[in-house]
Formats: structure tokens, C-alpha cells, sequence
């Protein structure tokens, strides 16, 4: 959908931004406070001191139950890691980049929600282009999302990213909207 595109648009802006994914890869690495609860859980998701991505993978397609476990691990780790961003930054205008906000009900803990769409033919063209998966794994990461007409229904604002110009023009309205009439209400 170009979401991390977008999200580093609004840090261009001023905007401080959080990132879900970033997070997750600090809680994995050697040290991150994720190492010592998945290796209790799952030993084989530990290599060389840091939570195998490909490892877990393997583990949740041998064990489908196994997503609930690490999500009860990882998600409080990563809510801690998000509040202590909140906690130290300054802007006036927080950006949390986070996948799944409406699947894992996290709207609600958001002032505002922006949506990230695209054309499916330029979404699917974006992801396959990555070369990071097959045509099956696409889709099945499809079928697990909200349908993307439902969280542009659900969301506050919304950026189509068909182009870098019209995404950053629409990304320069919201802040405008934002400072204008949500920061002081």
C-alpha cells in the first residue's frame, strides 16, 4: 500500500514516528527483551542470541497455535517499547506506524487513524517486486487483513499512494488538518 512510504513522509514533515516493525526487530535482536521469553517458549526460534524471523515462520507453519503464543509474548513488549517512544518525544504530532491497527482493535487507542491504499494491481505489483515473497504468501497475508474498503471506511483520513507527489500533497493536508483543528480540541 506504500504505508512505510507514507509514514516517512509525515517524519519529513516533523512528524515523530514510531514504528511497529522497527520495534520488533529491536525486541529480536541480541539483547532485545524479547530473546529471553521466546527462547523459553520456543528454543528453536533462537539463533545466536536473537528470535529467527525464518525460524518462527517455520515453527507457526508446523504449529498454526504457535502465532497466539508469540503475540501474547511479543505484543505487551511492543506496547511497552511504543509508550516509552510517546514518553520521550516532543512533536506535537505522533505518528505510530503500525500494521494490523484495525485487526488487533488498536484504533481506539489512537487519536486519529490515517489509511494507506493503493490500487490492488499496485499493491500486489509493490509486494512482488519486493521479491521477500511467493504469490500464495501474498495472498495469504490478504486473506488475514480487513478488506481495504472497510478501513478506509473506518479511518479518519486516508492517502492514496498511486503517486510519491499526490501522497505527499495528501500527507501535507493532514498535518495542516491536524494542527489546524484536532491538536487544540
Amino acid at each position: 500500500m506504500g504505508k512505510s512510504t507514507t509514514a516517512r513522509m509525515f517524519a519529513d514533515e516533523g512528524c515523530a514516528l514510531w514504528d511497529a516493525d522497527a520495534a520488533v526487530h529491536r525486541l529480536y535482536a541480541p539483547g532485545g527483551a524479547a530473546v529471553a521469553p521466546m527462547a523459553a517458549a520456543f528454543p528453536d526460534a533462537v539463533i545466536d542470541g536473537a528470535v529467527s524471523r525464518a525460524a518462527l515462520k517455520e515453527i507457526i507453519a508446523a504449529d498454526p497455535s504457535a502465532l497466539g503464543r508469540i503475540e501474547q509474548i511479543v505484543h505487551p513488549l511492543v506496547a511497552a517499547d511504543r509508550q516509552a517512544f510517546l514518553a520521550k518525544t516532543v512533536s506535537d504530532i505522533v505518528v505510530f506506524d503500525i500494521p494490523l491497527l484495525f485487526e488487533k482493535s488498536n484504533e481506539n487507542q489512537m487519536d486519529a487513524v490515517v489509511c494507506v491504499t493503493a490500487p490492488p494491481e499496485v499493491q500486489r505489483e509493490r509486494v512482488m517486486e519486493r521479491g521477500t515473497m511467493t504469490e500464495a504468501q501474498f495472498q495469504a497475508i490478504l486473506a488475514k487483513q480487513m478488506p481495504d474498503a472497510e478501513k478506509r471506511a473506518r479511518a479518519d483520513y486516508v492517502i492514496e499512494t498511486a503517486t510519491l507527489e499526490h501522497a505527499r500533497a495528501q500527507v501535507q493536508a493532514v498535518i495542516r488538518d491536524i494542527r489546524e483543528n484536532r491538536l487544540h480540541a
